[in-house]
């Protein structure tokens, strides 16, 4: 394989750098007779979207060649690296293809019957079947277990947590000593407590926030996806709900108090990543928009592009753009820190240290 090489601005430093790609790695000292394939511009690790769907489509689940389909459109905007919250199909496959972004699957959505969007998840009947049912995902996944924390009960007419609090204190335990994180889908307010008391690692959207359960996520280090461009669906899935007129009301408020919830979230110091949700209502390749999003609520565009790149990478056990490290890279003909939106169009993209754009 030809060695290649980049001249460019790496972020999040400051000041130029040649880099050279052997093998799909970086390397940081010279190698002889490498191409140059990228020169002038500016450098940042491979994009990560935090909250992906890779195998979900508007009317539910897709088959792979679409599935394929959707992480090529993430790969083509710049997200390599793809946290994967919930699949309705196996997707291990596409983890074999060189040409696809990184995929961390975090094996189905566990929820309970008639509390979900239908086909997705794994419907459990009995609350006290969680813990055996994310030691079974936990086994099935990459080191992640999505439950559903919230959803609207049709006998209130209102979001309401799913599980009891022991049980979501022991599931979380038995994903833990397996080795694995457990996020959660959590709109409302009554479901945070229970989960961020019992040791989640993660919460998704996170609109029902309040100062305590702020505060607690702070103090714990427990990370938020706020996911802000899926919440500008929900007027519309209020507009859909009216049946259920104190639902609709609910998360109205919820879109309503949002930049406030998640600055007041940024402010407090809770760790923030950036998630699309892409699939179903979400079309893929907007990790951009999302960027552009955590700005709204204040994050600066480092920062903000941090939570898309080199932090979310950290966080999710992979290196940036260090000797030796996988070469994932996106490349900018001009500083995105001044322009959000030059990460929309990316001049250059290698993944696995083969040029894709």
């Amino acid at each position: 394989m030809t060695a290649l090489h980049l001249h460019g601005v790496v972020l999040p430093d400051d000041e130029p750098r040649d880099l050279w790609v052997v093998n799909g790695r970086v390397r940081t000292a010279p190698v002889a007779n490498a191409r140059t394939v990228f020169d002038g511009g500016y450098l940042v690790p491979g994009l990560v979207d935090a909250h992906c769907h890779i195998g979900i489509g508007p009317a539910g689940p897709v088959d792979l060649e679409e599935a394929a389909h959707q992480a090529e459109t993430d790969r083509d905007t710049g997200a390599l690296l793809i946290r994967d919250c919930g699949s309705p199909i196996d997707t291990r496959p596409l983890q074999e293809r060189l040409d696809l972004p990184r995929i961390i699957r975090a094996g189905r959505h566990l929820s309970r019957p008639k509390r979900y969007i239908p086909h997705l998840g794994i419907e459990i009947e009995n609350p006290a079947d969680l813990p055996s049912a994310v030691a079974e995902q936990a086994a099935e996944g990459d080191g992640w277990v999505k439950l559903i924390g919230d959803w609207i009960d049709r006998t209130t007419g209102d979001l309401a947590p799913l599980w009891p609090d022991d049980v979501l204190a022991q599931a979380i335990d038995t994903a833990h000593k397996a080795g694995a994180r457990v996020t959660a889908h959590v709109f409302g307010e009554d479901a945070l407590p229970a989960l961020i008391n019992a040791g989640i690692d993660c919460i998704e959207h996170g609109t029902g926030l309040t100062p305590d359960t702020i505060e607690e996520m702070a103090r714990r280090g427990t990370a938020l996806v706020p996911t802000l461009i899926n919440i500008e669906t929900f007027p519309g899935i209020a507009d859909a709900a009216s049946k259920y007129p104190v639902y609709a009301k609910h998360m109205r408020a919820l879109h309503a108090h949002v930049h406030d919830t998640v600055s007041a979230a940024v402010e407090a110091g809770v760790p923030i990543y950036a998630g699309t949700d892409a699939g179903g209502g979400i079309a893929h390749g907007q990790l951009a928009e999302e960027i552009i999003a955590l700005t709204s609520v204040g994050l600066d565009p480092t920062t903000a592009i941090g939570a898309a790149s080199w932090q979310a990478r950290q966080w999710l056990g992979w290196p940036s753009l260090t000797e030796g490290a996988p070469a994932d890279l996106v490349g900018y003909a001009t500083d995105p820190r001044h322009d959000l939106t030059v990460l929309r169009q990316p001049a250059r993209v290698l993944l696995r240290g083969r040029v894709i754009r």
